[in-house]
C-alpha cells in the first residue's frame, strides 16, 4: 500500500530521517564520487597523486601511493593501485587482464553499495583477456574475445586494480609492462587487442578541494544528504526485503518536497546522525572483538543487510576487499587497552613459526588519527612481505617496532615503523589469508608497550 500524500510529524520524519542517513552513508559516497570522475576529462593523476579518470575508464599508478593522498581513508603501500569508476547509464565497459605470472594481484570491483560483484585475481586462477561489466538491464551483443562478463544492478560501480610490489628498484622496473597493460574502457573502443598505456606519463589534473585538510575528503555532508538521496534511492534498486524501508524513506522526501518544516528536520536528523558516523571512524568501536585488542571484520565487499558494518567501513577505511581476497585486523590500543600514542615505544612480535598465513602477502601499517600515512623521513609506512631487510631474531620470531621519536636502538631501525607524537593506530593486511585465519584461529600478537 502507497504511503505517499500521507501527513507526518516533524518527530516521525527525524526518526526516519536518522536511519536513512546510517543506511545511505556509504551509497551517497559513491554517489558523490562519480560526480567528481565526471570532471576528469581522461585518465591520469589528481593532484599528481591520485589515479583517476572519466567514468568508465581508470588511471593507474606506477608506484607506491604518496602519503599526501586525502580521497581514501587507510591507502595501502604494498600495491601498485588502479581508481576509476562505471556509470551503467554509459552503457558496459571493459577491464583487461594482462599476464601477471607469478605475482600476487587482484582487481576490487564493488557496486554502489560497496559490495564485489567480480571474482578477478591470482585467487581464482584468472587468465588474462578482456572482461566485461555490464549492468542487469544491458541486453547488448557481448562480442569475440570478451574472456567472462560480470553484472551490477546499481548505477555506480568502483574499479580498484591492486598489483603487489616489492620495495625494490628491480621490481619497480619488472612492474612496469604489466602495470601497462591494465586498463578500462567503454565496450565501443574494444577491438580485441590487448591496449597499453604509459602510467608513468600521464597527466596531472588540479586536485580543487580534494585532498585539502588532514582528513580524508568529505564525500557526505549531512546538510545536503537529503538533496541527494533521492537520486541514490533510484541508482540503486532495494534488496529483496528493503521495499519497506524504502517506502519509508520516500514517504518523508516527499513530505519534505512539500514542508519546509519537515525539510529542516530532516537535515537536524542528519547532522545529528553524522555524530554517530564519527564514532564509526574508530575501529575500536565496529566489528568483531578478537584477542589483544584488535578487532576485524568479516562481512568486507559482501555487506549485504549488514548496514552498520558497511557504514563502519565506508567511513573508517572504504573500498576494503572480501574476506578471502583480504583480512583486515584494526588495532588503536595496546595490551592493557590504552590508546596507542606515537610518544610511546610498542613492539609486535611474531612468534616462530606465527608470521600472518597467507598465499598472498601480508603487512603492518602505521596510520596517523586520520587514517593516513604519518610522513617520516624514512619515507616508512608499513613493513611485511615486501621489505626484504628485516631482521629475524635467530630463533625465527620477528619483532616489529613501533612509535618513539627514533627506534629503542641502532638495531631496531630495519623492523621499526615511525608513528606520529600523538595518537595512532595500527592496521594489519592478510592477503589471500589461509583457512586459519579466515575462521579466526590465527590472531596477530598484541602491542605491547615498553
Amino acid at each position: 500500500m502507497s504511503t505517499v500524500g500521507q501527513k507526518i510529524t516533524t518527530a516521525y520524519a527525524s526518526s526516519i530521517g536518522r536511519t536513512a542517513y546510517l543506511w545511505g552513508w556509504p551509497l551517497v559516497n559513491m554517489h558523490n564520487r562519480l560526480s567528481i570522475m565526471e570532471q576528469v576529462p581522461e585518465p591520469g593523476l589528481i593532484g599528481g597523486i591520485v589515479p583517476a579518470g572519466p567514468p568508465n575508464h581508470i588511471g593507474m599508478l606506477h608506484d607506491y601511493i604518496r602519503p599526501e593522498e586525502r580521497v581514501v581513508a587507510c591507502p595501502n603501500q604494498d600495491v601498485v593501485y588502479g581508481f576509476g569508476s562505471l556509470d551503467a547509464e554509459r552503457g558496459p565497459a571493459v577491464v583487461q587482464v594482462p599476464d601477471f605470472g607469478d605475482r600476487f594481484w587482484v582487481y576490487q570491483i564493488v557496486n554502489q553499495r560497496t559490495d564485489s560483484f567480480v571474482e578477478l585475481g591470482k585467487m581464482y586462477g584468472t587468465v588474462p583477456g578482456h572482461y566485461l561489466l555490464a549492468h542487469d538491464d544491458w541486453d547488448g551483443e557481448i562480442p569475440e574475445g570478451i574472456s567472462g562478463v560480470f553484472r551490477y544492478d546499481t548505477r555506480i560501480a568502483i574499479v580498484i586494480p591492486r598489483v603487489f610490489m616489492d620495495d625494490t628498484a628491480a621490481d619497480r622496473e619488472d612492474i612496469a609492462s604489466i602495470i601497462n597493460q591494465i586498463t578500462v574502457y567503454p565496450l565501443s573502443d574494444f577491438d580485441g587487442s590487448m591496449k597499453t598505456v604509459d602510467w608513468s606519463k600521464v597527466p596531472v589534473f588540479e586536485n580543487g578541494e580534494q585532498g585539502a585538510g588532514q582528513g580524508e575528503t568529505q564525500w557526505v555532508d549531512p546538510n545536503t544528504f537529503f538533496d541527494v538521496l533521492p537520486a541514490v534511492l533510484k541508482e540503486i534498486p532495494a534488496l529483496p526485503g528493503e521495499e519497506g524501508l524504502y517506502a519509508w524513506f520516500q514517504t518523508v522526501l516527499e513530505a519534505s518536497s512539500k514542508d519546509p518544516q519537515i525539510a529542516a528536520a530532516l537535515r537536524e536528523a542528519a547532522v545529528e546522525a553524522d555524530a554517530t558516523v564519527q564514532e564509526l571512524f574508530e575501529f575500536r568501536n565496529f566489528g568483531i572483538s578478537v584477542p589483544g585488542n584488535w578487532t576485524t571484520q568479516r562481512s568486507g565487499a559482501q555487506f549485504g543487510t549488514d548496514y552498520l558494518m558497511r557504514t563502519a567501513v565506508g567511513k573508517s577505511n572504504i573500498f576494503v576487499n572480501t574476506p578471502n581476497e583480504t583480512t583486515y585486523f584494526y588495532q588503536d590500543l595496546d595490551e592493557d587497552g590504552r590508546r596507542l600514542d606515537g610518544s610511546h615505544h610498542y613492539e609486535v612480535r611474531f612468534e616462530t613459526g606465527e608470521l600472518p598465513p597467507v598465499r598472498g602477502f601480508w603487512s603492518l601499517t602505521v596510520y596517523n588519527k586520520h587514517h593516513f600515512f604519518h610522513p617520516n623521513e624514512l619515507d616508512r609506512y608499513s613493513l611485511g612481505t615486501k621489505n626484504q631487510g628485516l631482521v629475524f631474531a635467530e630463533d625465527g620470531s620477528l619483532t616489529l617496532y613501533i612509535g618513539g621519536a627514533k627506534p629503542g636502538s641502532a638495531d631496531q631501525l630495519p623492523n621499526w615503523l615511525p608513528a606520529p607524537d600523538e595518537e595512532f593506530s595500527l592496521f594489519l593486511r592478510a592477503y589471500w589469508p589461509e583457512d586459519s585465519v579466515l575462521e579466526g584461529s590465527w590472531t596477530p600478537p598484541v602491542a605491547q608497550r615498553r
